[in-house]
């Protein structure tokens, strides 16, 4: 059974479309990751599916129950984590905790049960007594899932979990997302390519309000797999790097280009008139490099293929 079925969805804020006849479908047990530049409508739909917006028109199913229509039922099956959530500084994770288990009505021995579990599970039982205001953004993010999980949801939606965060605290908070398969759906929105395709087993990406592609992680990597260039530079050549780049993004056959150290990435069109231009370009530029070499394309290079990210 579907977990979440979307159909047609709308909203307009203006003149601007934020969804567009959204399609959508998210299988029951995945992790979900929802993709799409800024501004594509990823915030706008999680917040309709968590109740806090109102779509203009079109269809939510959690399963065979269509929620657009029967209420607000449906919605105590639901946790969420906004992408910038707030906490009250003085209280203590255990504190927050035990007030989220008020607010959803949970009895004091399963709400007490129910936030030991959470603080186990969350990695913050060793600081449950001290105050949240003294924590880490990867703290209260992870306290933050914790707070979403509270009522035992069979749909968890997550914005942006961890765009600001340190490596560390992405580590962190990742891994407690992967490790929530078992137990409920999740859905999370992101622009960090690299921790969707870490985490996430079903990818959805999102451009105009509109849905561009969605499948298995994997099917969708094979489906685009068109490879990718990799440039190893040396140290000689570090002050040409960034007007070499601008004259990469340039050729015909590149769609993207993205560095780090002294490695150029490349997203290509076609593999082998990349490297044929590549290599004339340094040789026109007087550009040394020690290797090239054809790679496996990331889910980096399928987004930029298929939402223009890139020229």
């Amino acid at each position: 059974m579907n977990s979440v079925k979307i159909e047609a969805l709308r909203k307009k804020y203006g003149s601007i479309n934020a969804l567009d006849g959204l399609n959508l479908t998210v299988e029951s047990g995945s992790v979900f990751g929802f993709l799409g530049p800024n501004g594509a409508g990823k915030t706008t739909t999680l917040r309709i599916l968590a109740g806090l917006a109102q779509a203009d028109s079109g269809s939510i199913f959690f399963g065979d129950q269509n929620i657009s229509k029967s209420g607000s039922n449906q919605k105590t099956r639901l946790g969420y984590l906004p992408e910038e959530p707030a906490f009250y500084a003085w209280m203590s994770p255990r504190e927050y905790l035990e007030y989220v288990g008020k607010i959803f009505k949970l009895e004091s021995k399963d709400r007490r049960l129910r936030t030991d579990q959470l603080l186990e599970q969350s990695g913050l039982k060793e600081v449950s007594k001290r105050h949240i205001g003294g924590f880490s953004r990867g703290m209260r993010q992870r306290l933050g899932i914790a707070q979403a999980l509270m009522n035992r949801p069979s749909l968890l939606l997550l914005d942006e979990p961890v765009s600001a965060l340190d490596p560390a605290g992405r580590k962190e908070v990742l891994e407690m997302i992967e490790s929530l398969s078992s137990e409920c759906t999740v859905i999370m929105s992101s622009h960090i390519l690299a921790d969707v395709e870490r985490v996430c087993d079903t990818v959805g990406i999102i451009n105009k309000g509109r849905l561009i592609t969605q499948d298995k992680k994997e099917d969708l990597m094979e489906r685009y797999a068109i490879p990718a260039l990799e440039l190893t530079t040396s140290n000689g050549t570090a002050a040409l790097m960034p007007e070499w780049k601008l004259r990469l993004e340039q050729l015909s056959n590149v769609t993207g280009v993205t560095t780090e150290g002294y490695r150029f990435h490349l997203a290509v069109k076609d593999v082998h008139a990349a490297q044929q231009e590549v290599m004339q370009d340094a040789l026109k530029h007087n550009v040394s490099f020690e290797k090239l070499e054809v790679v496996k394309p990331s889910l980096e290079d399928i987004f930029m293929q298929l939402t223009g990210s890139q020229k």
